[in-house]
């Protein structure tokens, strides 16, 4: 069964940083596509970023570009989200998803989500 988990989230204050991590399992790492997304209260669920599973292509919401960074860790089968220059629009719980093929930005093609990590950006 693909299981994954996020953490890392929490409060900090408008232009602080996380980094958020989705811990996955070798099978999920090494064949699948990942992608973070975020959902704020009364919004529909957003793509954020992704990864393909050779970590070669790395989309970015153009909200986040610039700001946030996608990468893999083959040792630990960890994909991270380090997010810095946070703003109080990031406020939302992100959640960590897994796909077959390549990486997408719509979350309906995701088969396989974290249960999600609170990140509150104060002013």
């Amino acid at each position: 069964q693909v299981e994954l988990v996020e953490s890392g989230g929490g409060l900090v204050q408008d232009g602080g940083s996380l980094r958020l991590s989705c811990a996955t399992s070798e099978q999920t790492f090494s064949t699948y596509s990942m992608g973070w997304f975020r959902q704020a209260p009364g919004k529909e669920r957003e793509f954020v970023a992704g990864i393909s599973w050779g970590g070669g292509d790395t989309p970015y919401a153009e909200s986040v570009k610039g700001r946030f960074t996608v990468s893999k860790s083959n040792a630990k089968n960890i994909v991270y989200l380090q997010m810095n220059i946070l703003k109080p629009e990031d406020t939302a719980i992100y959640f960590c998803a897994a796909k077959r093929g390549l990486v997408r930005a719509s979350p309906e093609v995701y088969d396989y989500w974290g249960p999600g990590t609170q990140v509150t950006v104060s002013s």
